[in-house]
């Protein structure tokens, strides 16, 4: 067992932050931050991810349409999925799993 401390906490100062709280063989879990305003500029990536809305209001946007997500939405993306979230209305918080490990891309 290992407890997570601050996974899924917003972290100002640094815009588009991301930080990796756990790395297994199998998965990764982190956190995104995105400021109110701000632009989230990630690309694709080859793993699937779940992300579960910890703080703030915003839009995700794939080529399914898009949805309004604020905390307590839980969102599954596919790997190779696009996806970017728009109209981030107050600090975004995303607790983000990848399986498998986050590659960096």
């Amino acid at each position: 067992m290992k407890k997570l401390a601050g996974a899924g906490a917003y972290r100002p100062g640094v815009p588009n932050d991301f930080v990796e709280h756990l790395r297994t063989g199998s998965m990764s879990v982190g956190t995104y931050s995105i400021p109110a305003g701000g632009v989230d500029d990630q690309a694709p990536h080859h793993e699937e991810e779940i992300y579960v809305v910890t703080a703030g209001r915003a839009t995700i946007v794939t080529p399914g349409g898009a949805e309004l997500i604020e905390p307590g939405d839980v969102l599954f993306v596919a790997a190779e999925e696009e996806h970017r979230f728009v109209d981030i209305t107050e600090d975004l918080a995303l607790l983000v799993f990848f399986a498998p490990p986050y590659s960096g891309r």
